[in-house]
């Protein structure tokens, strides 16, 4: 089957079905997708957590505005957050990165204001996000990206330091009675040619 063939098939789901788990197989396999993707340099300035515990999850979808269903009834939530502590970050990349690399970094990147430097993080963790969502739908899992979430509370019911949120993804199987199945709301994109030139 065509790649293409389970991206049509691909929809942001509305609706989780609370009684059907993943499997920890599967869970254990997109942790791995999310080490190898890609980033910038190698520069990999993320964490990902996986919530799967309900006392936590409820206090998460307190904290999801309009998403909140969605957070309880997922079967895992996956958080993405990026480094906030750059001296950390740095002495990271000095420890576990070539010199060239480094060089690079120190040259281009180490020079620009502070938040520059968080938004290039930001950025990279961006490129992860589709990889994982590539990857859920080549493993049939259903999920929804959610940026609408209050960034700051799950910094904080999370405990993190040296990272911050930035969104959290909901995976799980879709409830049948999901209103936005592709079945009932068509895919719509832009044409080939709208988007893509050729030279």
């Amino acid at each position: 089957m065509k790649f293409t063939n389970t991206l049509q098939q691909r929809y942001t789901t509305k609706m989780y079905d609370n009684s059907k788990a993943i499997s920890p197989t599967i869970i254990e396999e997109l942790k791995e997708v999310l080490q190898l993707s890609p980033s910038s340099i190698n520069s990999q300035p993320w964490k990902f957590i996986f919530v799967q515990n309900q006392q936590i999850k409820q206090k998460l979808s307190e904290a999801s505005l309009f998403n909140n269903e969605k957070v309880l009834n997922c079967d895992t939530l996956v958080v993405f957050t990026r480094v906030d502590n750059i001296p950390m970050f740095e002495n990271d990349i000095a420890q576990r990165l070539p010199e060239r690399t480094n060089e690079y970094y120190n040259l281009h990147l180490k020079t620009l204001p502070e938040n520059e430097i968080k938004n290039w993080f930001a950025k990279q963790v961006y490129l992860s996000l589709g990889v994982f969502l590539s990857a859920c739908a080549t493993m049939e899992i259903d999920s929804t990206t959610m940026e609408g979430i209050e960034t700051n509370m799950f910094d904080e019911i999370l405990e993190l330091k040296d990272y911050t949120t930035l969104f959290a993804v909901a995976i799980g199987y879709r409830d049948n009675d999901d209103f936005n199945t592709i079945d009932k709301v068509a895919k719509t994109r832009k044409e080939l040619n709208e988007i893509i030139t050729q030279k």
